[in-house]
C-alpha cells in the first residue's frame, strides 16, 4: 500500500520557540548569541548560537504567515525523501507570541560553508539528474494516481501562492496551475490584445509542450541564489517551491538569470538525457517565473512577458 511518507513525516511544530528549544535540546538550553543574516526579501534570517556551542539557522515571519514555513518544511522533505541531493536539516517550525508581536519560525541546522569541490557542478548536475529521475509514487496519498502531476499540498513560489492541485496530464497541470493563475493575477498590465494572444496561447499550449516520459520531483525555483556549498565542498538545494511535474521546467529555470557553468548541463544530461526540442519550449516554461516576477516586482517583467507569448503565438 503506497502511503504519504512526506506527509507523515513532517518535523514537529511548537507554540514557542522557547518550547522547541528545550524540546530539541533540553532544559537547560539557553540562547548565548543572536546574529541578524543578510539575503532574503521575505523573512527574517537569524544564526542563533545556544550553550550546547551548536549553531541554528531560524527563518522568521509574521504569525500570520506560518504557511511559508509548513509548506518550506514539506518540500525540504520531499527532497530529502529521495536521497539524491542535500537540503538543510530541518528541526522545527513553529508560532511563538512574542512579547510585543506573534512570529512564525522555521529553525534548520546552520550549514556552514566550504570552498567547493574541482568538481561541484559536476556533481551538482548529476544529483539534479537523480533527483528528477527519483521515484516519486511514494509523494502521493492512496487516493491519487502515483502519474498525477502537483503535490499534496499548495505552497509558494516566493511570496505568492503556488497551486499544485494533483491534475493526470502536464500540459493540463502547466495550464491551468501554472499559466493561468499567474496571467490573472497580473491582468491589469495586459491590453485587450495582449488578452486575445494570451488566450491563443494557452489553448495551444499541446502544439509546443510535451508530456514527459515520468513526472519527476522538481525544486521548483531553481536559481543560483537557492544553491548554496555546503561543508562537504557540494552544493545544499535551499528555499524549495516542490511539486511533481516535468523535469525540463527546472531546467529552464536554471537558465533564465545568468545559468549554471556549462559542465552542469554535460554532467545532467549525461545522466537524464532529455528530448529534442527542449529549446523550443525553454521560453515557455520560464514565462511562468516571468510572470511571477511581473506581479512581485512590477512592468520591468512586462517586456520579456509579452515577448514570449508573442513568440509562440506567431507560430501559429
Amino acid at each position: 500500500m503506497k502511503t504519504n511518507n512526506i506527509n507523515t513525516s513532517l518535523p514537529p511544530h511548537y507554540t514557542s520557540l522557547a518550547q522547541a528549544l528545550v524540546s530539541l535540546f533540553g532544559n537547560s538550553v539557553a540562547i548565548t548569541q543572536t546574529d541578524r543574516l543578510s539575503g532574503g526579501d521575505i523573512n527574517k534570517a537569524y544564526a542563533l548560537t545556544i550553550n550546547t556551542g551548536d549553531r541554528i539557522f531560524m527563518k522568521a515571519n509574521s504569525k500570520s504567515n506560518a504557511d511559508f514555513f509548513t509548506a518550506e518544511a514539506a518540500g525540504l522533505s520531499a527532497i530529502a525523501s529521495t536521497k539524491t541531493i542535500a537540503t538543510p536539516e530541518i528541526l522545527c517550525t513553529g508560532t511563538d507570541d512574542g512579547e510585543d508581536v506573534g512570529y512564525s519560525f522555521l529553525l534548520l541546522k546552520f550549514i556552514k560553508s566550504a570552498k567547493a569541490r574541482d568538481d561541484y557542478w559536476e556533481v551538482l548536475g548529476q544529483e539534479l539528474a537523480a533527483l528528477h529521475k527519483a521515484d516519486t509514487k511514494v509523494l502521493w496519498s492512496d487516493s491519487i494516481s502515483c502519474d498525477s502531476f502537483g503535490f499534496f499540498q499548495d505552497n509558494f513560489i516566493g511570496a505568492r501562492p503556488q497551486v499544485n492541485t494533483p491534475c493526470p496530464s502536464w500540459i493540463s497541470f502547466f495550464r491551468d496551475n501554472r499559466l493561468v493563475p499567474q496571467f490573472k493575477a497580473a491582468d491589469s498590465y495586459f491590453s485587450p490584445e495582449d488578452r486575445n494572444k494570451i488566450t491563443k496561447l494557452l489553448d495551444n499550449l499541446d502544439k509546443f509542450l510535451m508530456e514527459p516520459s515520468k513526472p519527476s520531483l522538481l525544486h521548483g525555483d531553481l536559481w543560483n541564489g537557492n544553491v548554496m556549498c555546503g561543508p562537504l565542498g557540494k552544493a545544499i538545494l535551499i528555499d524549495p517551491a516542490v511539486y511533481i511535474g516535468h523535469a525540463e521546467a527546472d531546467l529552464a529555470m536554471t537558465q533564465l538569470f545568468g545559468g549554471f557553468p556549462q559542465k552542469f548541463y554535460d554532467a545532467y544530461l549525461e545522466s537524464n538525457p532529455i528530448e529534442p526540442g527542449y529549446e523550443d519550449r525553454r521560453d515557455l516554461y520560464n514565462l511562468y517565473q516571468l510572470l511571477n516576477h511581473l506581479k512581485l516586482f512590477g512592468p520591468t517583467y512586462l517586456g520579456p512577458v509579452l515577448s514570449i507569448v508573442d513568440e509562440y503565438v506567431d507560430q501559429l
